[in-house]
């Protein structure tokens, strides 16, 4: 089992990133679909996260979806709320995704499949337009993020097993480096410090393997 043992929302803040908020040209399809289809130049930002087990196995390859849903009014990211009996991630928010099956073709199959399974999003509403780099958990796995738009209207089921609850977040807040904090705890069955990110918004606690790869989707979109 690979659950934690700590609060994460009472760890320390060491810093807030304080970078500018994206520009709203930046959170526009048109502009998204351009930058993931010539991408700038730009370095990925990945905190080492200890290993929460003893497990040495070589990562487990999985995929999430990174759904920026196209509302009127502007983009909202979707994301789910963990179930909190799982072994991996248990009562954590994330995206919709998991492990890659045998009969997967690539990742963006993986994603795909995995976020109707778990939410009931028909394929037929999401437009792949990239990947970003992939991301190591502590937990031992090997996540690749691929970033879709979607497109309403469209009905959602949440696999009662795994997804407690599926929710929605501007992505303009989660683009603004002011809403980004970097926090630390010492885990209670070993010894080093864990650093990670959190986006707290509202009464949703968005952090660690998820909060990190928006962290390297805002500094993508802000390359120049």
């Amino acid at each position: 089992m690979s659950r934690i043992s700590f609060d994460p929302a009472e760890a320390t803040i060491d810093a807030i990133g304080n970078e500018p908020a994206l520009a709203d040209v930046r959170l526009m399809p048109d502009w998204l679909r351009q930058r993931f289809a010539q991408p700038a130049a730009w370095t990925p930002e990945f905190v080492t996260e200890p290993a929460l087990t003893a497990d040495t196995r070589k990562p487990v390859p999985a995929a999430v979806l990174v759904p920026m849903v196209v509302r009127a009014d502007q983009i909202h990211l979707l994301l789910t709320l963990r179930t909190a009996h799982l072994n991996d991630h248990a009562g954590q928010i994330s995206f919709p995704g998991g492990r890659v099956d045998a009969e997967d073709n690539d990742a963006i199959e993986t994603a795909l499949r995995e976020t109707e399974e778990e939410i009931g999003l028909a394929r037929r509403h999401i437009e792949v337009i990239g990947c970003l780099p992939d991301y190591q958990t502590g937990t031992g796995f090997r996540v690749t993020p691929v970033a879709a738009l979607v497109h309403p209207p469209f009905e959602l089921q949440a696999d009662s097993f795994e997804v407690a609850e599926i929710f929605e977040v501007p992505l303009a807040f989660l683009m603004n480096g002011a809403n980004h904090q970097r926090r630390s705890a010492v885990l209670p069955s070993r010894p080093e410090r864990r650093s990670f990110y959190t986006m707290p918004y509202e009464r949703y606690f968005i952090w660690g393997a998820t909060a990190a790869m928006l962290r390297n989707l805002y500094h993508f979109l802000r390359a120049d």
